[in-house]
């Protein structure tokens, strides 16, 4: 132990040895290819990560703070903007020189001296296009955003890491307001950062759904924390089912300059957690500033119409004295005229149904005399007819009529040997005894 310690050199020498390793013209002004994430300006200087990916899997497998310092920043950015048409950020896929800084205190960094604008966007910015387009195509990006967004969501389901400071502060703000707003607030916890991040999320979504109806909206919340940490909401499956998802969805992710495919479909996109529990809140106070419109609205028109009825009733008040004299009056010179004309009116009603009465008795008496002839007339041929078919009328043209019990004997199959017939003639009758029947 004594060797080694007389032998150990001290930290600061050992930083100075790493530093003087650096000193080669190998690591001094390279032009390298890399995704930059993280931008940030502060004080002049730009802050940022030089990100590469794994192109098959889409991991990060190497990542390196970068520093443009002021003095070369405002041109390097004027540059970049003059050409490309838009401002050094996140997502961009540049190609730049640099040169290796080792700090004793602060590590490995690199120095970016130039950059090359005509590289074009990287394939951050162009798998984020391409994402959105296809969203597009699919007809989907916007069916969340046509949702109508509730008046004051007060029910709502949380998508987010349950130890996430993003999180801490989303309940923070909505539960402490300042105007004792109540919310009822569920939350499903996910996977916010790596690659679990899209199943966690999806599933939580998928535990939403299976209670639709006991939430008003979703909140996907994460806070803020290096750009690269954010790319894995920029994923088509997880932005498709937020898009088609059946409740409005509000997403508050990062930082106010990160912007993922999730805020491109969300229902609501706001800036950070912080801000997501506003927006609610802001839902909340408008509703009640309605809520008081409405009062001062039913309270206006309930004085309106009490201020009408007190001057309608005092119109009536003076004029129902007027108008009942009138109407007596009115009713009396209509009795009186009614008095007159009655007696007349009954008169001529009573003469007029004497005449009908006359008249009703005259046809009447007409036409009993009319029916009896007729049913005299009928009677007569009815007795002519009886006394042509009736027997006697027979017997005295020569036939005879013969009789057992009674009846009338048409038919020699119904008598019987020993039957006792009556045979009729004109003058008289004689009875026999059946005793042989020819058929």
């Amino acid at each position: 132990m004594a060797e080694q310690a007389s032998t150990a050199i001290t930290l600061r020498e050992f930083n100075n040895r790493i530093k003087r390793l650096l000193m080669n013209p190998a690591v001094c002004n390279c032009w390298i290819r890399a995704d930059l994430s993280d931008v940030n300006v502060r004080g002049g200087h730009c802050y940022l990560e030089l990100v590469e990916k794994d192109e098959r899997t889409g991991a990060t497998v190497a990542k390196m703070r970068g520093i443009i310092w002021s003095n070369r920043f405002s041109y390097l950015r004027a540059k970049f903007l003059q050409v490309t048409g838009q401002d050094l950020k996140s997502g961009l896929k540049v190609l730049v020189e640099v040169s290796v800084n080792y700090h004793e205190q602060y590590g490995i960094s690199l120095i970016i001296n130039d950059i090359d604008p005509s590289y074009t966007l990287g394939d951050m910015e162009r798998i984020r296009r391409e994402i959105l387009m296809r969203l597009k195509v699919d007809g989907v990006i916007d069916m969340n955003k046509q949702l109508e967004f509730p008046a004051f969501p007060q029910r709502v389901a949380i998508v987010s890491a349950s130890g996430a400071a993003g999180y801490g502060d989303f309940m923070n703000q909505i539960h402490n307001n300042a105007y004792n707003l109540q919310f009822y607030t569920c939350l499903f916890p996910a996977v916010m950062q790596g690659q679990n991040t899209v199943t966690t999320v999806i599933a939580a979504l998928d535990r939403i759904n299976e209670h639709i109806d006991l939430f008003d909206c979703v909140v996907i919340i994460r806070g803020g924390g290096a750009t690269s940490d954010l790319n894995s909401f920029d994923d088509y499956t997880l932005a498709s089912y937020v898009a088609q998802f059946p409740l409005p969805v509000v997403v508050g992710i990062g930082h106010e300059r990160d912007v993922t495919i999730l805020d491109y479909v969300a229902c609501r996109r706001v800036k950070t957690p912080t801000a997501a529990a506003e927006l609610l809140v802001g839902c909340g106070v408008e509703a009640l500033a309605h809520v008081d419109e409405l009062k001062d609205s039913i309270l206006n028109i309930a004085r309106d119409y009490l201020s009408a009825a007190k001057q309608q009733l005092q119109y009536l008040s003076g004029t129902i004295p007027l108008m009942a004299s009138n109407i007596i009056e009115r009713n009396d010179a209509r009795l009186r005229h009614l008095m007159q004309i009655v007696p007349i009116t009954a008169q001529n009603r009573i003469n007029s149904e004497h005449e009908r009465l006359r008249y009703r008795l005259q046809s009447l008496t007409q036409a009993s005399a009319q029916l009896l002839v007729r049913e005299k007339l009928r009677l007569s041929a009815m007795q002519d007819k009886i006394d042509i078919l009736s027997p006697q009328n027979t017997l005295r043209r020569g036939y005879s009529l013969t009789t057992v019990g009674g009846k009338a004997v048409i038919d020699a199959s119904s008598l019987r040997p020993g039957d006792v017939i009556v045979t009729s003639f004109k003058t008289g009758s004689v009875e026999s005894t059946v005793n042989n029947i020819k058929k």
